[in-house]
C-alpha cells in the first residue's frame, strides 16, 4: 500500500533524528501483523538497535512516538517486544477503497517489466496417459504463467515431450505382439490410454519371464539381462536411433495416439503451451556441448571414451555426459536444449523448469555444468521443485497400472460435484444444461484449488471427497462466496451504483476488516509470483471469502435503509467478487455467477 511507502520514508527520518543514525528508506520493512495482536501493520525494530544502541521495546516505543506525532495516517500503536504494531486512522482505509474499488484489475500490474520468463511444464511421457502427477505438475504451470504476468513479465510456456528411449519401445513392442491391429478407433479408449495398456502389459510379461528365469538358478541381475523381452525392446530402441523405416512408422502411428489423448486431457485442464519441444529432435543437441566441454577443459574423458564432469569440488560427484558407445544420456539432451532455448529466444532473462524433487539433484547438476561451460544465463535457471502427490491408500506406480489417471479423476470430481450439488440443494434452480457446466466448473474448482493451496515444495495427500465441501477451505466455498455476491449486485441493480462514494466519514468494523483484506491483495501477488507459490493466492482468496461472509452475516447490505450506506457496501462487494474473480484467474479456476 501507499501508505507503507509514506511511513518507511517516517522511519527512516525517525532513526535519523532520533539516534542520528541515518539509513535508506528501503531498509525499512513492514509485514502483516499477527492476528492475536492489534495492528495493521507491523515494524520489526530488532535491526535498527544499534542505531539506538536501546533495547528493542525502547526502541520501538519511541519510533512509534514519532509516528504518532508526524503521521496523520497512524492512530496508535503497541510494542511485543521488538515489534512495533501501528494502527491506522480511518482515513486510511476511506483513501484506499475510494481509490480502488472501480479497478476492475486491481492486483494485477499492466506495467511490463521488460523481462522474458520461459516455463517449462508438463513434460509427459508418450508411453502412458497424464495422471494426478502430472496434474499437479500441469497446473503449477499454468498458475505460475499467470502470476508472472500478473507481475508484468512477458512468459513463454513450453511443454518438453518425452517421445523417444526404451520406456517408449516398450510400448511399441507389446502392442505389435499381443494388440491384434488394436486401434482406438477399434478399441473406443483414448489413444494415450491404449497405449499406457501395452507399457503396463510390457512389465507384466517382463516380471513372468524374469520370475521363470530366476526359478531356474539365475540371480534377479542375470535374469534381467537374459529376458528376451528386453533385448528385443533394446533392438528396436536402436533401430529407431537409425531411422529404421518400419520401427519409425510404427513410433509415429503410436505417438499420434498419445497426442491425440493428452490434447483432450489439456483441454479439459485448461492447460496451453507457446512452443512445444519434443525429445526425439533435442536428445542429439548435447553431443557438440560435450566437444566444446572437453576442448575447454571441463569435461574429461575416460579410458574406456565415456565423457564425465568432475564436480567433487563443489560438493557433488563425477556426472556422466556421454557413454562409452557414444550414446548420450538425460543431462546431455537437457545441457544442448537449454542452450538451444536460449539461442532460439534471445530475449530470455530466465528459464524455469516444473519438475517433482525426486530431480533436484539433477537440475543442480544441469545449472553448475553449464555455467562451468561459461553460460552466465545459468545463473538465472531456476528448479521449480514441488513434491509428490500420494493418496490415502499410498503411492502410485505407472508400470504397475496403479496411477490415478487424470480423465478418470476428472470425471470423479464432476461427478462428486454432481451428488454434493444434488445433496445440498444448491442447483434446484437451474436449468439441466446449467447445472452440468455448473458440474463441470465445481468439480475442476475443487481439484485445482485442493492441489495449488499446498505450497508446491510440500508433498501432500489428496483426497478428492475432501476436496468439495461448500462450507470449508476448498475451491466450492469460494465459488458459492462469489455466487453469492453476484446475486446480491443483480439484486441491486445499477441504483446502488448513482452515489458518489467520495464523501465516507468511516467504516463499521466489519467493513474495515473486509478492506483491510482487500487491500493486501498486490501484495499477495506479488509475493506468490516471487516464490513460484500459487498457495498464497489460494488461501489468500480462501480468507477473503470467510471475511466478506462474516460482512455478510453481521451488517445488512439490501437490507440498509440509509441509501448511502447501501450504495457503500454494495460497492464493497462489488470490489470483492472482482478481487475473488483476479484471484481465481490466477489459479486457473473458473467462478461461476450463479449456483
Amino acid at each position: 500500500m501507499k501508505i507503507e511507502v509514506e511511513l518507511a520514508k517516517l522511519v527512516a527520518q525517525a532513526i535519523s533524528n532520533l539516534f542520528n543514525y541515518p539509513i535508506e528508506e528501503g531498509s525499512v520493512t513492514f509485514q502483516k501483523t499477527r492476528p492475536e495482536f492489534e495492528g495493521d501493520t507491523t515494524l520489526v525494530v530488532f535491526p535498527f538497535t544499534k542505531a539506538s544502541k536501546k533495547s528493542p521495546e525502547e526502541t520501538a516505543k519511541e519510533i512509534g512516538e514519532f509516528l504518532l506525532k508526524n503521521s496523520t495516517s497512524v492512530q496508535k500503536y503497541n510494542v511485543v517486544k521488538g515489534f512495533l504494531n501501528l494502527v491506522y486512522t480511518d482515513t486510511v482505509w476511506i483513501e484506499f477503497f475510494t481509490s480502488h474499488y472501480t479497478h476492475h484489475q486491481f492486483g494485477i500490474t499492466s506495467i511490463p517489466t521488460g523481462k522474458t520468463i520461459m516455463l517449462e511444464y508438463s513434460s509427459p511421457n508418450t508411453n502412458k496417459p497424464l495422471h494426478l502427477g502430472h496434474i499437479r505438475n500441469n497446473l503449477l504451470g499454468v498458475s505460475v504463467s499467470r502470476l508472472l504476468e500478473a507481475n508484468g513479465h512477458k512468459v513463454v510456456k513450453a511443454n518438453l515431450i518425452n517421445d523417444r528411449g526404451i520406456h517408449i519401445c516398450k510400448s511399441m513392442l507389446a502392442w505389435q505382439q499381443w494388440g491384434n491391429g488394436e486401434t482406438p478407433e477399434l478399441s473406443g479408449m483414448k489413444g494415450d490410454k491404449l497405449v499406457g495398456k501395452y507399457y503396463v502389459e510390457f512389465d507384466k510379461k517382463y516380471k513372468t519371464e524374469v520370475a521363470e528365469l530366476m526359478a531356474n538358478g539365475l540371480t534377479k541381475e542375470e535374469a534381467e539381462k537374459k529376458s528376451l523381452l528386453m533385448q528385443q525392446a533394446q533392438e528396436m530402441l536402436r533401430k529407431w536411433e537409425v531411422g529404421d523405416k518400419e520401427v519409425r512408422k510404427t513410433w509415429e502411428i503410436m505417438n499420434e495416439w498419445v497426442y491425440q489423448g493428452f490434447n483432450e486431457t489439456y483441454k479439459l485442464l485448461g492447460v496451453s503451451f507457446d512452443k512445444i519441444y519434443y525429445e526425439s529432435n533435442t536428445y542429439l543437441l548435447g553431443k557438440e556441448v560435450v566437444e566444446y566441454g572437453l576442448q575447454k577443459g571441463v569435461l574429461f574423458k575416460k579410458q574406456d571414451g565415456s565423457v564425465w564432469c568432475d564436480l567433487t569440488a563443489d560438493g557433488l560427484d563425477q556426472k556422466l555426459l556421454l557413454r562409452s558407445d557414444g550414446t548420450s544420456v538425460y543431462m546431455t539432451q537437457d545441457l544442448g536444449t537449454a542452450i538451444k532455448r536460449f539461442e532460439e529466444f534471445p530475449q530470455l532473462t530466465q528459464l524455469i523448469y516444473t519438475v517433482g524433487n525426486e530431480q533436484d539433484y539433477h537440475f543442480r547438476v544441469l545449472f553448475l555444468i553449464l555455467q562451468k561451460l561459461g553460460y552466465q544465463w545459468a545463473k538465472e535457471c531456476y528448479h521449480l521443485s514441488y513434491g509428490m502427490v500420494e493418496l490415502p491408500e499410498g503411492k502410485m506406480k505407472s508400470r504397475e497400472g496403479t496411477v490415478v489417471d487424470a480423465d478418470d479423476l476428472i470425471r470423479e470430481m464432476i461427478e462428486t460435484a454432481k451428488q454434493t450439488s444434488e445433496e445440498l440443494g444448491k442447483l434446484d434452480e437451474c436449468t439441466a444444461e446449467e447445472k452440468n457446466k455448473l458440474y463441470y466448473t465445481i468439480g475442476l474448482g475443487a481439484l485445482k484449488y485442493f492441489i495449488l493451496k499446498v505450497d508446491p515444495k510440500k508433498k501432500m495427500l489428496f483426497n478428492p471427497k475432501e476436496s468439495i465441501d461448500f462450507n470449508g477451505n476448498t475451491g466450492p466455498f469460494i465459488q458459492y462466496t462469489y455466487a453469492r455476491i453476484c446475486s446480491i449486485l443483480r439484486r441491486a441493480g445499477e441504483s446502488a451504483s448513482n452515489h458518489s462514494l467520495l464523501n465516507i466519514a468511516n467504516f463499521t468494523t466489519e467493513e474495515k476488516e473486509l478492506i483491510k483484506c482487500l487491500s493486501l491483495f498486490p501484495e499477495v501477488v506479488k509475493k506468490a509470483a516471487e516464490e513460484y507459490n500459487p498457495g498464497e493466492v489460494a488461501n489468500y482468496i480462501y480468507d477473503l471469502a470467510k471475511t466478506y461472509n462474516h460482512f455478510y452475516q453481521t451488517v445488512p447490505i439490501l437490507r440498509e435503509s440509509d441509501e448511502m450506506l447501501k450504495s457503500i457496501r454494495v460497492e464493497i462487494s462489488r470490489f470483492t467478487a472482482s478481487v475473488i474473480k483476479n484471484g481465481t484467474y490466477l489459479l486457473g479456476i473458473e467462478v461461476p455467477e450463479r449456483m
